[in-house]
């Protein structure tokens, strides 16, 4: 039997805002280690014994992100599946199953969210190769979180109080939308419910059948997305009017809740879905009063909280159980009870049409990255930081000029018929309407300051004329 990790980087994290944002999500972020969440949900089953490399379902903004991250620990996937828009878990993992079911008809899929914490490894492990035991004899499995508290951010699933044929494999007799308290209190006390973890194993053809069974829409569109894939450099780019005509449904209401196939393995795993800042908090190490401390913090008779500084000095005095979240371009400060509320931050920043929802002021581009670090009436000045071998687009501007000073590295620079190299120190001006490239044709990366100037400074100002990375 070959497990395929299927690993869902979808989702924008909205709860964890100022630092998970739209382009950049909690998933891509290193929030409990030095390794992002993607990388950490790659590696916590790279290795194991029959597990092949992992497929990745990720949106089309995020796809160098993605890649980058899988480069930078050595793990080459099956492939990276590209949505055109989310449509949520259950047309993401059709759209996995059917691309599997072409390369292993037997294929056994291991559905993780790409956002979870795992504390526990071995008996992660350990519970997989339970559930395995299952595929054969057709069930879709589940894995329940053994619960240590009455939680109500999470759904829940009650199980039969007999297991099946395999020992630790029960019938799921139900699954509970998120409870209030006195609900959540009662089902822990009964030790028959377990916390819903979004983390599934199946066979692909198991799943296809009863998403046709259930849903046939959302298999219809899937598998004509899937038919009319194509490549695009190393991705594979689902069909995207046919994805996009296809319903936005979680796999739990498309088939899970329906299915008599429906099977949960007990998990007691240290899992966390890192849902909110409280939650973040929970799975870091505190120190003697309870708070949990990064970056540049002082703090002062404070006690249970979490501080977190990315850009400059914080100091907190004489709080208790409060959230302090420092970026360069917002500040977060909520009692701890209180985060739920930040998505209400984000609704509001979407509706003044202002910027900080969706992206922070360093921007990643597929050839490094910029940085916005002043600006005013018809001028800006950015940072730009292009990796070795990389090059911008050919490209022009209607209403900006930009005058390029080198940092460090050299720049080879297309500027109208001319082209020319720049090292430290030099500098070049590009005037509206010149069609130019910036390329870093050396072995280390390359950093520039841009000073642009104009009547319109927006990013929507690019005409391009060629791309390396297909961007249109």
């Amino acid at each position: 039997m070959k497990i395929y990790p299927v690993i869902l980087s979808g989702g924008s994290g909205t709860r964890l805002w100022p630092l998970s944002r739209a382009v950049l999500p909690k998933q891509l972020l290193p929030l409990v280690t030095d390794r992002t969440m993607l990388q950490e949900t790659v590696l916590r089953v790279h290795g194991w014994a029959d597990v092949m490399p992992p497929l990745i379902v990720c949106g089309n903004e995020h796809r160098f992100l993605v890649a980058e991250q899988l480069r930078q620990i050595g793990v080459e996937p099956t492939a990276i599946l590209l949505e055109p828009e989310g449509r949520n878990t259950a047309p993401a993992v059709a759209s996995a199953a059917l691309f599997l079911s072409g390369i292993d008809p037997d294929a056994v899929m291991l559905v993780l969210p790409a956002d979870h914490v795992i504390g526990d490894i071995a008996a992660f492990e350990q519970a997989v190769r339970l559930a395995a035991q299952a595929t054969g004899s057709g069930s879709l499995v589940t894995f329940g979180i053994v619960p240590d508290h009455p939680e109500t951010g999470y759904g829940y699933i009650r199980r039969e109080s007999a297991s099946s044929r395999i020992e630790g494999i029960y019938p799921v007799a139900e699954f509970v939308e998120k409870p209030d308290l006195e609900k959540a209190q009662r089902f822990v006390s009964s030790g028959e419910y377990a916390w819903n973890s979004g983390i599934f194993l199946f066979r692909t053809e198991v799943y296809l059948n009863e998403l046709m069974q259930f849903r046939p829409d959302i298999a219809g569109a899937c598998q004509k997305a899937v038919q009319d894939a194509y490549k695009d450099m190393t991705f594979c780019r689902l069909h995207e009017a046919s994805y996009l005509a296809c319903p936005s449904e979680s796999i739990d209401y498309a088939v899970m809740e329906k299915t008599s196939k429906a099977a949960v393995v007990l998990a007691d795993i240290g899992w966390n879905d890192v849902g909110s800042w409280t939650a973040l908090s929970a799975v870091q190490q505190a120190d003697d009063e309870g708070n949990v401390l990064r970056g540049d913090v002082y703090t002062d008779s404070v006690k249970n909280s979490l501080v977190r500084a990315d850009t400059r000095l914080v100091a907190v005095i004489g709080l208790d159980n409060i959230v302090v979240v420092e970026t360069k371009d917002a500040v977060l400060i909520s009692a701890k009870d209180q985060v739920q509320r930040v998505k209400n931050v984000v609704e509001h920043l979407k509706h003044k049409k202002r910027s900080e929802h969706e992206n922070h002021s360093r921007v990643y581009r597929p050839w490094g990255c910029y940085e916005s670090i002043d600006g005013g009436d018809r001028f800006q000045v950015k940072r730009i930081t292009v990796n070795p071998g990389e090059k911008l687009s050919l490209q022009m501007h209607h209403h900006r000029a930009e005058h390029w000073v080198v940092v460090t590295g050299t720049a080879r620079v297309t500027n109208g018929d001319v082209e020319q190299l720049l090292t430290e120190n030099e500098s070049i001006y590009i005037p509206i309407g010149s069609t130019h490239r910036l390329e870093n044709p050396g072995k280390v990366p390359l950093h520039l300051i841009e000073v642009q100037s104009g009547a319109y400074l927006g990013e929507d100002d690019i005409v391009r004329f060629d791309d390396v990375y297909k961007r249109a």
